[in-house]
């Protein structure tokens, strides 16, 4: 009975996980219809679009402690409850600023989910680099459903009502609840001040192995941050696509990405995780290079298809991660690394929104390809030094 409520425990992860992201991504979609909509710049809707990214990377941190103070399930319960109220309010604001205000607060909400579903994870499986592949999924699936969900509602209903496709967190709340027994707290005795202390803060990220983790993980963030804000934007200004078009490759993206994550996290449990590593961001080198200097729908397709299995570095980084922390740091400590990697990498947002006002979409997304080079150059050095002895 044990091992089938283990599994239940996965698939409400995989279904909250879908719940919390819906809401972020269907806003990509929808850029040209907000820019237009509200008269503002492409680097304005990066601006906003980076502050979704930043809250959600600074709740990381917060997020594991308080799932270690208060149990995992209250916190995963919250943030699907903000994802489901911050999507409502995204419909019906009326001014680019409070806009702006309702996806930072969004953004939030949805990064208290992703640090307490893992860590839940952690209680009931072994074999973590598999279990974060599954569970990563549900991110996924909502890349691949949000895109086609909202070009369908947008097109008959206008872009307002393709923002409610985000109210899906609602059910899916509720089925977490009935679903996902309640968590004991893993350091219940230990206050929430103790655990803001900076001398924990630097005993974690002065950890060789947790340090070069990091670093790679920022400079990938960047580019996932970035692709997930201005990919269909992209494929519509750049290639010349329609909007439905942009969409469904959009949702190829995520496609591969949900295939490639428990693929890539069986990969690293079986050669290490370094090699996982390397292969996808390697992947995806070649996949933006197809897109800024290739033409035609083949092309892209292929470039679309490795750029989305390059995002599935985060599972062997982030197993490398739980690898390296004890079972009582886990919360707090995979919750800081993932506030410093997602905080900075949500530049990618606002610093691609901005070449591509004053250089181009073409110069803006072969950047991120050098990015990911830059990465995966990380990963080879820390190798040759024997930073990472997998």
């Amino acid at each position: 009975m044990e091992r089938g409520y283990r599994h239940v425990v996965l698939a409400s992860c995989v279904l909250a996980f879908f719940g919390s992201r819906v809401g972020q991504l269907v806003i990509s979609p929808l850029v040209p219809e907000i820019t237009g909509a509200f008269e503002v710049s492409k680097g304005a809707i990066g601006a906003a679009l980076t502050g979704m990214w930043a809250a959600y990377a600074l709740v990381q941190y917060p997020a594991g402690v308080f799932g270690d103070r208060f149990g995992e399930r209250p916190v995963v319960l919250v943030s699907l409850a903000t994802a489901a109220v911050g999507s409502v309010l995204l419909a019906v604001v009326a001014t680019f600023p409070l806009f702006v205000l309702v996806v930072v607060a969004l953004g939030a909400g949805v990064g208290l989910y992703y640090n307490a579903g893992t860590t839940l994870l952690t209680r009931e499986f072994d074999g973590v680099g598999r279990a974060i592949g599954v569970h990563r999924i549900g991110g996924q699936a909502a890349g691949l459903l949000a895109p086609i969900s909202v070009a369908a509602v947008t097109v008959r209903f206008g872009w307002r009502a393709g923002l409610l496709v985000g109210a899906v967190a609602a059910p899916i709340l509720l089925l977490f609840w009935v679903t996902v027994r309640p968590t004991p707290p893993r350091r219940p005795d230990v206050s929430v001040r103790q655990q803001f202390d900076a001398g924990l803060f630097r005993d974690i990220l002065s950890r060789p192995v947790l340090a070069y983790g990091t670093a790679v993980a920022v400079l990938a963030e960047f580019v996932g941050m970035a692709a997930t804000s201005f990919l269909p934007t992209f494929l519509v200004a750049a290639q010349g696509l329609s909007l439905q078009r942009a969409s469904l490759l959009f949702s190829l993206y995520f496609v591969v990405l949900a295939v490639a994550q428990p693929a890539t996290g069986w990969l690293s449990d079986a050669v290490g995780r370094a090699r996982a590593t390397m292969l996808a961001l390697a992947s995806g080198v070649v996949g933006y290079a197809l897109l800024v200097g290739a033409t035609g729908l083949v092309p892209v397709v292929v470039g679309v298809t490795l750029a989305g299995y390059a995002m599935s570095w985060s599972t062997p980084i982030q197993a490398l991660f739980l690898d390296q922390l004890g079972r009582a740091e886990r919360g707090t400590g995979f919750g800081l690394v993932r506030t410093v990697y997602v905080l900075l990498g949500s530049l990618g947002s606002v610093v691609t929104g901005g070449v591509a006002d004053r250089l181009g979409w073409t110069v803006a997304f072969g950047m991120l390809g050098l990015v990911l080079l830059s990465a995966a150059g990380l990963v080879g050095a820390a190798q040759l030094a024997n930073v990472e002895a997998s």
